[in-house]
């Protein structure tokens, strides 16, 4: 199974950028993870689509949106009004499993990965 991520950029504070991440097959659970130089990998946002429900990190409630096309295997990452705070590198994240609400969060529960995509936002 591989992950396509794509998007990234350079952006200014305010500014907003999408993100893409296609599978090349079906996944139950998709989503995104981000991970700032000296800082662990968190949670950004999670799709699960057999349980019908998005979950996301505290840090972006409110300003991210994550949607999915099940036809194309692809997940969505609308990041609006960033900050220098969501500057990283944002990996695709997907597994076959029926994830519960509890292991979201944790990287090890997802066995698939793409090859992370930078986001700069400058101040």
């Amino acid at each position: 199974v591989q992950l396509q991520a794509s998007g990234g950029g350079l952006v200014q504070t305010g500014d907003s950028l999408r993100l893409s991440c296609a599978a090349s097959t079906s996944l139950d659970v998709m989503g995104w993870f981000r991970q700032a130089p000296g800082k662990e990998r968190e949670l950004v946002a999670v799709y699960r689509r057999s349980r019908r429900v998005t979950n996301y990190g505290d840090s972006v409630k409110g300003r991210f949106l994550i949607s999915r096309d099940n036809d194309k295997n692809t997940v969505y990452l609308q990041m609006n009004n960033l900050i220098p705070e969501d500057t990283g590198v944002y990996y695709c994240a997907g597994t076959d499993r029926n994830l519960i609400l509890s292991s979201i969060g944790g990287p090890s529960h997802y066995k698939y990965w793409g090859q992370g995509t930078l986001v700069t936002v400058s101040s």
